[in-house]
């Protein structure tokens, strides 16, 4: 009761503006009629002219889509296709805390007309009513003109009013409201916090709503993809339970990814059907890629990419030949039977060593392991890692390498993991509702069993001929270049990139087996909803630090025991009492193998040789294109190198992801990214990061090219200038010295050079990345 009357006075003022707002849409209904809400069902058609695809969308995405791009968009006001204009916004967080699981809003999958969004809680913002010109009765349109009569004010860094934090108040207007938006907050107009549209680029946005925002017919596919399209949906859909079992493997594996034919650049999604190839797709839209699709037979379809892609969520996948032919050896051709299909109910679905038993470990291994980037980019670029409470669980930048699927015993493997299947069952399982803290000491309970099973079976297995090693680590097969990755970790968003990148040794490195690549995506990829509780998130949280430190163990196993137990009480310095239970369970190598590393060295210089040992294996024939050495002139190679070397407390003023324009003394302008890698006593833990901080160990990565998704800062600098550079970042010792910097160094959200800048970035990013392309998310740019 206490309780009750303590939020008394906040419940009133909800009803009090719940009230006003119900008022306000009365007044507007009463003066200009009801809402026609099938208006945006279908796009109408322009008089004349390429409008839409030609001088819209071009706008949208050098503009809009950058901060309207990804879940996290305003208002889940996605402007990346036209459909997303149609549907409108949303005052709903899709990243919250909340108790219960909430309806999954994902464009083009849970809802296909703006009037089935109406009834999920959308709000239009372009004209729904008759009584009202398209330009009055729009919030996209007034959002413009709010922008073009209220500029930014003339300042560096914009005043508190502005509130760029992830987790700030959403303020959704709707055209009923809008007058009382805009008097009280008259700078707040699109795009929020930046420089606005040129005239021309408002006028023609404002033109194009006030005819009805139509659109032409979408451009029918090419001969050629329809026949590609063809061949694959023939392949994936077969008759045999072999088939059957195997797409069903392989479409939880991609359903993520953008998939793409030889050198065309038209993207395609594989989803699940109730129609056959040859007839339109029927979707099946479930919250998770294994959820019961409710008919008897599934049909695996490729349908194409609608939206402009954004780097933060475009993880391309490549279709050929070559491809089929080797998913037509593993699971097709491969000697064995699938006698039943598995069923889609949570105990079986979620546990994908159940599911698909039948498939041979070998086949399910090497279709990860192939594109292994691809596969750690699922949860690494995926929903999961938006918030650091998600990526608070890795290090800023750490090596990852993988066990060589030559050295396993499949049949061996196979009996282990059908044996304790049941003690490695996810937190999946429980659903995306799970209880916030019940249920959690099963998981933890079945991971330690997992350990001790797999200890007993190391030790028993028959004794084999000892190797290095190192030689148990996958090198690619001598041409593949997803041997080796490195991952950032970026605040609350991260980068997976091939090669090992950094001059200086990674904080950790990590060697990922079958079983443990398996559960990385079943956790964090498959059997992860963004739209889940704050008991699912947590739990996925949770047993991520199971997974990292079998990661982690698995790579200092191959150290002498010396070294071996002095660098994992470094990377666990102050870690709960209870992570010492599960590191001393992980801590037996993967395989008996030959020490290489003297047990006399120190610890550090042991870590050091063990990684030269493993980047020799791996790396004969692979170029890292992110090497500063790639560059030609070794005067500035040398002054950049200088940057780079820069370390310790003066990096915590930096932001985690800088992009830089260096203007050489002659030739074109280079592009670099310098990354901040934040160091902590360990990341076994689930809050108090900062408290976990040892900034004097805090060290830089500069590469040559782009890696990020969101940038946070963009820096122009003469190569005369560097050295001044180096020593601004190396003397920083406040806020103010970081203002100076960027007064001298930086283009602000609020410059008036922002949007050339940006359309220069994305040109440059454009030609470089290729296929890999995809826009920055202008959501964690600073305002400092």
């Amino acid at each position: 009761m206490k309780q009750l009357v303590r939020h008394l006075p906040f419940i009133a003022l909800l009803a009090l503006l719940s009230a006003c707002s119900a008022i306000s849409q009365y007044q507007w209904q009463q003066k200009y009629g009801q809402a026609e809400t099938t208006r945006y069902d279908v796009p109408a058609t322009p008089k004349k002219g390429d409008v839409y695809y030609h001088d819209v969308q071009p706008i949208l995405e050098a503009r809009c889509a950058v901060c309207h791009g990804c879940y996290d968009a305003p208002c889940q006001l996605k402007l990346t296709a036209w459909e997303g204009i149609a549907r409108g916004a949303n005052p709903n967080q899709v990243y919250g805390d909340r108790l219960k699981a909430v309806p999954p809003t994902r464009l083009f999958e849970d809802a296909m007309l703006a009037s089935q969004w109406r009834e999920r809680g959308f709000h239009a913002v372009l004209n729904e009513n008759n009584g009202i010109s398209n330009i009055d009765g729009s919030v996209l349109a007034q959002m413009l003109k709010l922008k073009q009569q209220n500029p930014l004010p003339k300042t560096a860094v914009l005043s508190n009013d502005f509130d760029f934090s992830l987790g700030r108040e959403q303020q959704c207007t709707t055209i009923e409201n809008f007058a009382k938006f805009a008097h009280k907050n008259p700078l707040w107009g699109m795009p929020f916090g930046l420089q606005g549209l040129s005239s021309n680029e408002t006028e023609f946005m404002l033109k194009w709503i006030s005819q009805g925002a139509p659109r032409e017919a979408e451009p029918p596919l090419s001969p050629i993809l329809t026949q590609q399209i063809a061949q694959w949906e023939q392949w994936l859909n077969r008759d045999s339970l072999k088939s059957q079992l195997s797409s069903r493997y392989i479409y939880e594996h991609l359903f993520l990814a953008h998939l793409y034919f030889g050198d065309d650049k038209t993207f395609f999604k594989i989803v699940r059907s109730r129609t056959p190839p040859g007839k339109s797709v029927d979707l099946i839209a479930t919250a998770r890629p294994y959820d019961d699709p409710g008919v008897e037979r599934v049909y695996y379809r490729l349908t194409p990419v609608k939206e402009t892609i954004l780097n933060k969520t475009h993880m391309p996948y490549r279709l050929d030949t070559a491809r089929m032919q080797q998913w037509q050896r593993w699971f097709i051709d491969a000697p064995y039977t699938v006698s039943k299909l598995p069923s889609y109910t949570l105990d079986v679905a979620t546990n994908p060593f159940i599911a698909f038993e039948q498939l041979p470990i070998d086949s399910r291994y090497r279709f990860m392991l192939e594109e292994a980037q691809f596969t750690v980019m699922g949860f690494i670029k995926g929903p999961v890692c938006r918030g650091n409470m998600a990526l608070n669980v890795i290090n800023d930048r750490f090596w990852v390498f993988f066990r060589d699927p030559d050295t396993m015993n499949e049949r061996e493997v196979g009996q282990f993991l059908i044996q304790n299947s049941s003690a490695m069952a996810l937190p999946d399982q429980l659903g995306n509702s799970a209880p916030i803290l019940a249920d959690w000491s099963m998981f933890a309970d079945a991971q330690l069993k997992y350990l001790k099973a797999r200890v007993q079976y190391i030790q028993q297995r028959p004794q084999r001929k000892k190797v290095q090693a190192e030689q148990l680590i996958w090198d690619g097969d001598g041409h593949n270049p997803n041997a080796a990755l490195t991952i950032f970790r970026n605040y609350d968003n991260a980068t997976v990139e091939q090669g090992l990148l950094g001059d200086a040794p990674p904080q950790t490195a990590w060697v990922i087996d079958y079983p443990l690549l398996e559960r990385f995506h079943y956790l964090l990829v498959a059997g992860f909803d963004v739209f889940g509780n704050i008991g699912h998130q947590l739990k996925t949280r949770l047993y991520m630090d199971f997974l990292r430190i079998e990661g982690e163990q698995n790579f200092l196993s191959t150290l002498p025991d010396p070294a071996h137990i002095a660098l994992q009480n470094q990377w666990y310095r102050g870690a709960p009492k209870n992570t010492q239970e599960y590191l001393s369970a992980s801590a037996l190598p993967l395989e008996d193998f030959v020490l290489t590393v003297p047990a006399s060295l120190a610890p550090e210089q042991a870590y050091e040789q063990m990684l030269q040992r493993f980047k020799q294996r791996i790396s004969a024939d692979f170029k890292n294109q992110f090497a500063l050495s790639y560059l030609a002139n070794p005067k500035l190679v040398d002054a950049l190198t200088q940057l780079q070397q820069v370390k310790g407390v003066s990096l915590q003023w930096l932001p985690q992801d800088v992009v830089i324009k260096v203007l050489p003394k002659q030739g074109k302008p280079i592009w670099l990214t310098l990354l901040n890698d934040s160091a902590y006593k360990n990341v076994a833990q689930l809050f108090f990061d900062q408290k976990r901080r040892l900034p004097a160990e805090d060290k830089l990565t500069l590469v040559n090219g782009f890696i990020g998704a969101y940038p946070n800062a963009f820096w122009v600098v003469n190569e005369a200038q560097l050295p001044q550079l180096t020593q601004a970042v190396a003397q920083l010792n406040s806020e103010a010295d970081y203002t100076a910097l960027m007064d001298q160094f930086g283009v602000r959200r609020t410059s008036d050079e922002f949007w050339a800048f940006s359309d220069e970035v994305h040109q440059v990013m454009k030609a470089k990345l290729g296929i890999n392309y995809g826009l920055f998310d202008y959501n964690r740019l600073e305002n400092r």
